[in-house]
């Protein structure tokens, strides 16, 4: 069961169904998932080029969290709210509601823990790298060489089978390259956002989703549409049945 090599491998919509067809078995949100790419094909005919990196960034985070692993982030301005966005997706409930498992429920309540047992929520492990200043401001303090704050840190936190998703809209922020590096010497799955160019970036990771956009916000945009679509399907894979969300 082999994610799509490139861009190529996916060009149509047919080509994105049969795709997932053929995967069906290995699924657990097989119906839902068909539903969230037909949406996302209907909604952003400005995407669709994007499809095969998608479905391969998709199938590359469900392997990594269904065998224990972790996804780090990684951006910098705009894009380090997007790392952030991604995270707050990915680790609570996104668009459906996920109640605790019963065993989970009936051990807090055991512990004392009423509140928590019926308010926390399962979800991904999602780390943003750049939140510890202490160690950013140390490493500007103490190293001569610059922006290798999120490549420190990913060594000491990244393990083999764990992911790198990358964003940055011209694909040359070197931070995030210096951070790249690092996850392939910690044999970790790699994954970028960039705009059209693609950058350094795009050529360095495992996937590359190049939205077509050359200015930075436009970019952003695109990444937006592209991530919310990606969280929704890994919520539908590994939180199925879980009903949905009540009204704001």
């Amino acid at each position: 069961m082999r994610a799509p090599k490139s861009e190529g491998d996916v060009e149509e919509f047919s080509d994105a169904l049969r795709w997932l067809s053929e995967r069906k078995a290995g699924l657990r949100a097989f119906p839902e998932l068909e539903e969230i790419f037909r949406a996302f094909w209907e909604e952003h005919p400005e995407l669709r080029a994007t499809v095969g990196s998608l479905l391969k960034a998709f199938w590359t985070l469900r392997e990594a969290f269904g065998n224990g692993h972790r996804l780090f982030l990684c951006g910098n301005g705009g894009s380090f709210a997007d790392a952030l966005h991604i995270s707050g997706e990915l680790m609570k409930s996104y668009l459906r509601a996920r109640p605790l498992p019963e065993e989970h429920r009936t051990a807090l309540r055991a512990l004392g823990g009423e509140e928590l047992a019926d308010s926390l929520q399962p979800g991904l492990p999602a780390i943003v790298l750049g939140l510890n200043h202490s160690l950013l401001s140390a490493l500007e303090n103490d190293v001569p060489v610059p922006r290798i704050g999120f490549a420190q840190e990913l060594y000491c936190l990244g393990r083999k089978g764990d992911v790198l998703l990358g964003i940055s809209t011209s694909g040359r922020a070197v931070n995030v390259l210096h951070a790249v590096k690092v996850a392939k010497l910690r044999e970790m799955g790699t994954i970028a956002m960039t705009g059209r160019e693609g950058g350094p970036l795009a050529e360095q990771v495992d996937c590359a989703i190049r939205v077509p956009a050359a200015e930075t916000r436009r970019a952003q945009e695109m990444h937006q549409a592209v991530y919310h679509t990606l969280c929704a399907m890994l919520e539908a894979e590994f939180f199925p049945d879980r009903g949905t969300l009540p009204p704001p």
